[in-house]
């Protein structure tokens, strides 16, 4: 059986902590979710999509079931290990064992941990999430200092494929200049908007300074991942953080 193939993230974080993002690839699923789709929500076959779960369960020897969320483009974040209605697009955990996981296919997955590696979080950050305040709920589950958080910002749509119009400009104009200018005019009423540059701004003002990834491109690179703007019906990629148990 081939082995899965997953992104690992490149920050300083402890230890026990790990972090990744999984890559299209080594899966089971038939074109268009070809092969490692990981959501049951696109219309892959389900069975597919179990076998999927479950090889990415065996590869990474995982403890326990990810926590896979109902997600809807807003800013609910759960505490993974308690909250048993999974409807949000974030996932918080401070015990180990317990997989926060994102699933997406553009959008921004946003993983987090403080410096100790005892807790975690994983965000789903579209651009309806960030407007909604996603990040700042986030940051808000963390009992740690805001200047003891690292982010990892995994693979998501760069801004040079990423065309909005007024309506999602305007959906920042109140979170500042500092958003703004992530927004590049490309036609009249159209912009190019940066997920990447978003993200660090607001982690910027929510105190996180130490932020890592964010260089990938799910549109441009078709080998690697799945990109719904350029396919519409595909799959999507996982993003997974979680504290390693201590050895028994």
């Amino acid at each position: 059986m081939p082995s899965v193939a997953w992104i690992t993230s490149d920050w300083p974080a402890a230890p026990a902590v790990r972090a990744l993002t999984t890559l299209r690839t080594c899966g089971c699923s038939a074109a268009p979710y070809a092969s490692l789709n990981l959501a049951s929500h696109v219309g892959d076959d389900s069975g597919d999509v179990q076998r999927n779960r479950r090889r990415l369960r065996a590869a990474l020897l995982l403890h326990g079931e990810p926590v896979w969320l109902e997600q809807h483009h807003g800013s609910r974040v759960i505490d993974a290990g308690k909250d048993r209605d999974r409807n949000a697009d974030g996932a918080y955990a401070d015990a180990p064992g317990v997989v926060c996981a994102v699933l997406t296919a553009d959008c921004l997955p946003l993983l987090l941990c403080n410096e100790e590696g005892n807790e975690i979080a994983a965000l789903h950050c579209g651009w309806r999430g960030l407007a909604a305040g996603i990040v700042e709920e986030g940051l808000g589950r963390f009992r740690s200092p805001r200047r003891r958080l690292l982010a990892w910002l995994g693979p998501a749509i760069s801004a040079r494929h990423y065309e909005v119009g007024e309506e999602v400009r305007r959906a920042f104009i109140a979170r500042g200049t500092d958003v703004l200018a992530a927004f590049a005019p490309s036609r009249p009423g159209h912009y190019l908007a940066d997920l990447y540059a978003i993200g660090r701004a607001l982690l910027r003002r929510g105190g996180v300074e130490r932020v890592y990834g964010g260089t990938w491109c799910t549109h441009a690179e078709r080998d690697r991942f799945f990109s719904f703007r350029r396919d519409g019906e595909t799959g999507r990629m996982a993003s997974l953080i979680w504290i390693e148990p201590a050895p028994a």
